[in-house]
C-alpha cells in the first residue's frame, strides 16, 4: 500500500488550470525529487501536499488517512523553505523548538529532541546564536533541524539549496542525503538543479505544464527517456537532439521508419571527435571547455546542426579546427516529429 498517494490532484488559479490531474504513489522511506522548467507546477504541487494551497480536485492520502482537506498543521508534514524562514530575534534553540513549545510539549522532551537534531546537523555549538550570526549553510541546517524535531511523516523541501553558493550547495546536498539515510524519512524535494535530482533521488518526477511527463530512477530517465522533452531536460550538458534532415544521408538511413521527419538524440558521451574526413559527419569546432577531468567540445556542421561531445581525455583542438564526428547510432534515441520516442536501433 502506498504511503502517500495523490489521485487526480488539480489546482486552479482563476481560469488557469495549474495542476492537471496528477496521480502519483510514494512509498514509505522514498526520496522523491520533483524537477521541471520554471512554471511547470513543481512548487505548487509541493504546496498542495503541504496544505499551503487548497486542492481543487482529487484526493491526497497519507498512511491510509485522507488529508485532502486537512489544514497544514494537522497533516503531520514538515516543510523546509528556500528562504529559511527563521525568526531573526530567536536563538537557534528557540527557532528549532518553537513548534514544539506551541504544541505544549514537555520542556524536557523539547530539549532532548532539539539537542538530538542539533547533534545530527553539527549545530550543538550554535544553539545560543541568532540567525544573523550564522552562515547561509548553517541557517539552512537550522531550518532542517526545525523540521526534524517535529518527527513528521514526510519532509518537504522547496529548493532548499538555491540561496547557497556552489561549494555550500555541494556540502549541504551530501548532508541532506546522509540525513535521509539516517532518519529513514519519506522525503519530497523540489529543485531545478540536475545534479541534486540525479544524486539525491530514489525516483525523479519530471513535470511540464502541470502534468507528469515521466517517473523513474535517475538512470532510467537518463537512459530511457519517455520523450524528447525528458531526454533534453535530464542530463548536463543536455542530450544532442538534431533534426534528421540536418545530417548526412548515411546517418539518416540508420533511423527507424517512424523517425522520418523527426530527430536523432545522442548523449554527449556517445559522440567522438575524429580527424577531418574519417566519418560522414564533418564540422568545425566552436568551443572547447576544458574542465580537467573531462573535456566538452562544441561542434557545428555545414547542415546547421550543433553538437557537444564529452570525452575523458584532454585535447589539442582549438576553436575553428575542422573535424569529423563519430556518431554511435547504436546508442541513439530516435524521435518522431511530435517528440515521441520511436522504437529502433538503440531505442
Amino acid at each position: 500500500m502506498a504511503y502517500l498517494q495523490l489521485r487526480g490532484i488539480e489546482k486552479f488559479f482563476g481560469e488557469h488550470r495549474a495542476i492537471k490531474g496528477i496521480d502519483l504513489t510514494i512509498q514509505q522511506g522514498e526520496f522523491i525529487v520533483f524537477v521541471g522548467p520554471s512554471g511547470c507546477g513543481k512548487s505548487t504541487l509541493l504546496r498542495l501536499i503541504a496544505g499551503l494551497e487548497n486542492i481543487d480536485g482529487g484526493s491526497l492520502m497519507l498512511d491510509g488517512r485522507d488529508i485532502t482537506d486537512q489544514p497544514s498543521s494537522k497533516r503531520d508534514l514538515a516543510m523546509v523553505f528556500q528562504s529559511y524562514a527563521l525568526y531573526p530575534h530567536m536563538s537557534v534553540y528557540e527557532n528549532m523548538s518553537f513548534a514544539l513549545k506551541l504544541a505544549k510539549v514537555d520542556p524536557a522532551i523539547v530539549r532532548e529532541k532539539v539537542e538530538r537534531a542539533a547533534a545530527i546537523l553539527n549545530l550543538t555549538t550554535y544553539l545560543e546564536r541568532t540567525p544573523k550570526e550564522l552562515s547561509g549553510g548553517q541557517r539552512q541546517r537550522v531550518a532542517i533541524g526545525r523540521a526534524i524535531v517535529r518527527a513528521p511523516k514526510v519532509f518537504l523541501f522547496d529548493e532548499p539549496l538555491s540561496n547557497l553558493d556552489a561549494a555550500l550547495r555541494g556540502q549541504t546536498r551530501v548532508e541532506i542525503a546522509k540525513l535521509h539515510r539516517d532518519l529513514g524519512a519519506t522525503t519530497i524535494y523540489v529543485t531545478h538543479d540536475q545534479v541534486e535530482a540525479m544524486t539525491l533521488a530514489d525516483r525523479v518526477v519530471v513535470l511540464r505544464d502541470g502534468l507528469i511527463e515521466q517517473v523513474g530512477t535517475p538512470l532510467e530517465l537518463y537512459d530511457k527517456p519517455a520523450n524528447q522533452f525528458v531526454a533534453q531536460f535530464i542530463g548536463t550538458p543536455q542530450m544532442n537532439v538534431v533534426p534528421l534532415q540536418q545530417l548526412p544521408a548515411p546517418v539518416q538511413q540508420q533511423a527507424p521508419a517512424g523517425a522520418a521527419g523527426g530527430a536523432i538524440g545522442l548523449r554527449p558521451e556517445n559522440i567522438a571527435v575524429r580527424s577531418i574526413g574519417t566519418t560522414p559527419v564533418s564540422g568545425q569546432v566552436d568551443l572547447i571547455e576544458a574542465l580537467g577531468a573531462e573535456t566538452l567540445i562544441y561542434v557545428s556542421t555545414p547542415g546547421g546542426a550543433q553538437f557537444v561531445s564529452r570525452q575523458n581525455d584532454r585535447t589539442g583542438l582549438r576553436a575553428g579546427d575542422a573535424v569529423s564526428l563519430d556518431i554511435d547510432a547504436s546508442q541513439a534515441h530516435w524521435f518522431d516529429p511530435a517528440g515521441h520516442v520511436v522504437a529502433g536501433q538503440g531505442a
